[in-house]
């Protein structure tokens, strides 16, 4: 089975089914925005369609606890230890960000096709985005440099830009998509 035969399917029927809910404007603005491959696509889709409106949580910890990607505790007393993630949520999800976080291990290029994806969107969702690219590709360097294993690394960064996914959907519901597309 072909690449495009085993992803296409499933992207027409994902998308098919969530255009028809109430997010269909924000996972359209979604799909639009995002790359031209189809493993891209799925990942947003998995995204918005895993995550849901995100404003129903009041902060991104409440998001990212919602995924599992928050560290487990041991604690009695004075002694406080933390352990690996606790992967009590949304594996879905989860995997999706997994997925993304792989490519921000590398430099935050402004390439042609992100100027262009980024032409319709709104200032303050561009300013987030730039500001999640510089963050999360120091972090991961940070971390790599101070000997966490690349697996770590990767987890650490998809917990945090499920953090700047929440701050994003915010802006885009509190807009009513506007803060997706140009004013």
């Amino acid at each position: 089975m072909s690449y495009a035969t085993k992803y296409g399917n499933a992207l027409s029927c994902e998308t098919s089914c969530i255009r028809s809910s109430e997010r269909g404007t924000l996972v359209k603005t979604f799909l639009l925005r995002h790359g031209r491959r189809p493993s891209e696509r799925m990942t947003a889709v998995t995204i918005v369609a895993e995550g849901g409106r995100v404003s129903r949580v009041a902060k991104a910890r409440q998001l990212m606890g919602y995924s599992g990607a928050v560290a487990g505790e041991n604690s009695g007393g004075e002694r406080t230890r933390r352990g690996g993630i606790t992967k009590t949520g949304n594996a879905h999800l989860r995997r999706a960000l997994v997925e993304v976080a792989w490519c921000q291990r590398h430099a935050p290029n402004l390439t042609r096709s992100l100027r262009k994806r980024r032409e319709g969107l709104g200032a303050a969702v561009q300013e987030i985005a730039a500001k999640a690219r510089h963050r999360l590709t120091a972090r991961s360097r940070r971390l790599l440099a101070r000997g966490k294993t690349k697996q770590q690394v990767v987890t650490a960064i998809a917990r945090e830009l499920l953090g700047f996914v929440w701050a994003i959907g915010v802006e885009g519901e509190r807009h009513g998509c506007a803060g997706l597309t140009a004013a």
